[in-house]
This record gives structure tokens, C-alpha cells and sequence, in this order.
């Protein structure tokens, strides 16, 4: 069904109205009334389209879930997870989106369900809260020190995590073993060699694209954070749970952890 045009003059003028004054969205929310808050996206109907690839490779029943979304943005996914019954907190560093998910969240009766907060993904170190589940998606890619912060996500999580990051093409994976030699550095220029490149610029126009990994270096940096990839849904997608690589490793990060972001 087509979206509803704006009606300056119809039952839908208000909301129509807030729509507009609340523009630009990422987020394409579908609304009570048939208003859609970015109809025109230019990746379709977004991020319901990317949500379709997820949702049935998470529990269907969330009742007595926590659940944090990390860079909620207008909040589209931290509304499907209060649907499916979960206790969300939705964080964003960015006031201009969390006026758009909490406008959005009234419209939806939503709001009890979830809680906004203004906040960076490497605050979530100073808070000694845990969550169920844990949405990681689209947020990597524009840290400036992404490593960093999946390392606080990870110690986070208590069920599932769902981790989804702007990749380079292709799926291979070389061996890379358990150490390796000087002698052997070549080894890192093969393509399936655990790798991200850096963007000193721009990547499609925005400054903070940093980083784009491969997916050998994804899967790594997830099972050297704590994290066993269980499904890979859809290309860039990853389903993880605890469980990942732990060997002395882990108390070195929880150390470097420790002296980053502890009172002194």
C-alpha cells in the first residue's frame, strides 16, 4: 500500500505537521493513520526491510527481556523489541533523533515500554547494567575507536546480541592459526585476512564513516571481544552470544577497561 500523502487540511494535519517540523529522519516509522515519516527513503522501506532479516532469529516472546538499543535513532527497532514484549533502554548520542523516537513512542503507545536516554556507546562502561539482548547495528562503522566499544558492549551482554556493521565485499576467511611468525607478514594481504580499512575522509558523503571491516575481521573482533557468532542471517548481520574466545586476553581488556572509565 502506497504511504499516505501529508493532508494539510484532514484528521492527519497534526501529526503531518510534526512530521515535517521533526524532518530530516533516517527511520522510516510507519504511523497510526497511514503517515509514514520518510516514505521516500532511499533504501526502501527502512529499516523494517533490514528488521525482516532479524526478527525470526530472535525469540518471538520478550516478556521479562531487557533490552538496550545502541544508536536507536528514531527508535524503529527499540519499538519492535517493546512490541515483542521487552523492557527497552534506547540510547543515541544525537538530541535531534531522540526528539524524533520519543515524539514517535507517544504516537505508537509505546512509551512506558522504553526509555531514551542521551548517551555515548562508551559511557555504557561507567553503568553497571546488563541486558538480554543488545542492539549493535549501524553505529561500528562511525566510531573512532570501534575496537573500544565493543569491548564495553560485550561485557554487557547476558543473552544475545545482534551486530550489524557496513562490511567489505566478499566472505573468505584465511587461517590465520594461533601465532604468527615476522617472517610471515605477507600472510596479512590475503583477502581473508581479519582486516578494516580506514576512511581519513568521506565514504558516501558522511565524515564519520571511519571504518570498514571485512568479514574475517568481524568475526574476529566479535570472538576476541567475547562474542560466538550463532547465525549470520543476512549479509553484515550477526546473531552472537556470550561465549566467544576467553583466554588471558580478557583480563587484560577488563584491566584496560578498568583503568579507562573507573573513579579514581
Amino acid at each position: 500500500m502506497p504511504a499516505k500523502p501529508f493532508e494539510p487540511d484532514g484528521s492527519s494535519s497534526s501529526t503531518a505537521r510534526m512530521v515535517a517540523e521533526l524532518a530530516p529522519w533516517f527511520h522510516n516509522i510507519h504511523l497510526p493513520g497511514g503517515l509514514q515519516t520518510a516514505p521516500e527513503h532511499v533504501l526502501g522501506d527502512f529499516p523494517a526491510n533490514k528488521w525482516l532479516r532479524i526478527r525470526d532469529h530472535l525469540p518471538g516472546d520478550l516478556r521479562g527481556w531487557q533490552a538496550l538499543d545502541i544508536g536507536c535513532n528514531a527508535g524503529f527497532y527499540s519499538f519492535a523489541l517493546a512490541r515483542l514484549g521487552a523492557q527497552v533502554t534506547a540510547i543515541d548520542n544525537n538530541a535531534h533523533y531522540l526528539r524524533q523516537a520519543r515524539w514517535a513512542a507517544g504516537q505508537l503507545n509505546l512509551s512506558p515500554s522504553i526509555h531514551f536516554e542521551q548517551m555515548s556507546v562508551y559511557a555504557l562502561a561507567r553503568t553497571r547494567r546488563s541486558f538480554d539482548l543488545i542492539l549493535f547495528m549501524g553505529v561500528f562503522y562511525h566510531l573512532r575507536y570501534p575496537l573500544l566499544a565493543l569491548d564495553i558492549v560485550a561485557r554487557k551482554v547476558k543473552r544475545r546480541m545482534v551486530f550489524q556493521t557496513l562490511s567489505l565485499p566478499g566472505m573468505e576467511i584465511f587461517d590465520t592459526g594461533e601465532d604468527r611468525g615476522l617472517a610471515e607478514r605477507s600472510d596479512l594481504l590475503h583477502p581473508g585476512w581479519p582486516k578494516m580499512a580506514f576512511i581519513e575522509h568521506k565514504m558516501a558523503g558522511d565524515p564519520t564513516n571511519w571504518w570498514v571491516a571485512n568479514h574475517a575481521g568481524v568475526t574476529a573482533m566479535l570472538r576476541s571481544s567475547g562474542m560466538r557468532v550463532i547465525e549470520n542471517p543476512a549479509e553484515e548481520i550477526y546473531i552472537c552470544e556470550p561465549g566467544g574466545k576467553n583466554d588471558w586476553t580478557s583480563d587484560f581488556i577488563d584491566k584496560g577497561l578498568r583503568e579507562l572509565f573507573d573513579p579514581v
